[in-house]
């Protein structure tokens, strides 16, 4: 019984102290990991503060200074400065087209004939009509002429008769009867006279009627207005075209062509203020046809009226279009310029960063360290921006890498891809072999506790 108990007891104090030497091995375990833990962090946070530290690569440019246009950019659409719609004044067949869809034609050319028989015979009756009113002209002259003869013996006889009565020699009724036809005859004068009024007011009638008839015949031949560029043939020769009515085709005038664009009513004092010069704005043009080439005009309109719809005023630039660049119905990229600033001070887009407090750059000072400075930003010229107050002509602006940055931040200057250039690799390289090996120690000392001298006297405290 007792070497029972005694196995009993043994075997329960044997039990205890396996649970004691397994509890005293894990918290030696646990104090172990702790300390290598501490000793793993502090190394690992001299690494991640070497990496923190280290010079950041970034892209960098000069500020410059030069002279720049202040300009006002906006999409313009191009129109012809003449368009004509040919029609014809004359009801008849379409005989002849003298030209091709798309030729360019000069002012005065033939473009159309049309059948001129039926007006010839018009103008041939007009004609005879008036030859008969020009008969009729000279006949009335000619009663007037014989009237008025008549009229003047009629005259002289009674003041003959009259002398003759006076004296006793002729009755007084043969006085009386020749003073009342020198009357009638001085009134058959008045007559004549009227008729031929009325006959040359005929004539002018007629020669009216002539004129018209001529018109009408030189309206079988269309001729071109303008000099331009015709356009489709909306009918073919051989039909009917009826007067005023029919169009034939359209003639657009490219030289030269005029570019309407819209900008908002914010610039129109400044437009003024520069028209009021007495120079012409110029207006430059980028038709959207691949060429990279430019035109140059002049501003020649601008609207009487703002638009409320869109707070915009319509511009209207003039260009001689020698070369056809310019199309009608074509869009283009527009530029107004207003004036010239004389040495502004210009930077890369890319450099202005905007915060809370407004725009703002980093500029690389001494020591390669960045420095966040504010600044107040003018109009964007192509690629860059006009600064117009924090920076000088020469000083060096990061363009890539901002993210990267803060105040005091050490940098090193790297490529367009944000390669480092030489000397700058090296520096964070040693930064991450320090956070390394700080991670490499942890590790090894949380794994393996029984390596460590303090772990395995520890855990041999514990098993006693």
């Amino acid at each position: 019984m007792p070497v029972l108990i005694r196995g009993r007891w043994f075997v329960l104090a044997g039990f205890l102290g396996f649970v004691l030497c397994v509890t005293s091995v894990a918290c030696g375990q646990r104090s172990n990991g702790a300390a290598a833990t501490n000793t793993s962090g502090g190394r690992g946070g001299r690494g991640r503060g070497g990496r923190g530290s280290g010079a950041q690569p970034v892209v960098v440019a000069k500020v410059t200074q030069r002279d720049v246009p202040i300009e006002i950019a906006g999409v313009g659409n191009v129109e012809a400065s003449t368009m004509i719609a040919v029609r014809s004044q004359v009801t008849g067949v379409l005989e002849q087209v003298a030209f091709h869809e798309g030729d360019s034609v000069s002012k005065g050319a033939v473009l159309f004939t049309i059948d001129r028989r039926p007006l010839e015979s018009t103008l041939e009756q007009a004609e005879a009509n008036l030859v008969r009113d020009q008969a009729l002209v000279n006949q009335a002259d000619a009663q007037l002429a014989r009237d008025a003869s008549n009229a003047e013996y009629q005259n002289v006889s009674a003041q003959r008769q009259e002398q003759l009565v006076e004296r006793g020699i002729v009755a007084k009724d043969a006085g009386d009867q020749s003073r009342a036809q020198a009357e009638a005859t001085a009134l058959a004068v008045k007559a004549d006279r009227a008729a031929v009024d009325s006959a040359k007011a005929q004539l002018a009638v007629q020669q009216a009627a002539v004129n018209a008839a001529r018109v009408q015949l030189s309206y079988t031949v269309i001729r071109s207005p303008i000099d331009g560029r015709t356009g489709d043939l909306a009918v073919k020769a051989g039909n009917l075209v009826t007067g005023n009515n029919t169009q034939l085709m359209t003639i657009a005038q490219l030289e030269p062509v005029f570019v309407t664009f819209s900008v908002p009513s914010m610039h129109l004092a400044a437009i003024k203020r520069a028209a009021a010069g007495g120079m012409p704005l110029i207006v430059i043009a980028a038709p959207q046809d691949g060429d990279p080439r430019t035109i140059t005009g002049r501003l020649t309109f601008w609207d009487n009226v703002v638009d409320q719809t869109t707070d915009s005023i319509k511009l209207k630039a003039t260009f001689d279009n020698r070369d056809h660049r310019l199309w009608p119905g074509q869009f283009a990229r527009v530029t107004l310029q207003l004036a010239m600033v004389n040495g502004a001070t210009v930077v890369p887009q890319e450099a202005i960063q905007a915060g809370q407090d407004g725009s703002f750059v980093f500029v690389v000072g001494e020591n390669m360290r960045a420095q966040q400075r504010s600044v107040t930003v003018g109009q964007r010229v192509g690629d860059d921006i006009v600064v117009q107050k924090g920076l000088s002509p020469g000083e060096t602006v990061v363009t890539e890498g901002q993210l990267r940055l803060e105040q005091g931040t050490t940098v090193q200057l790297a490529d367009s891809d944000g390669n480092p250039q030489d000397g700058g690799r090296g520096n964070q390289g040693r930064g991450g072999r320090g956070g390394g090996r700080g991670r490499r120690s942890g590790a090894g000392d949380a794994a393996g506790p029984t390596d460590a001298p303090g772990g395995s006297n520890a855990g041999g405290r514990a098993s006693s």
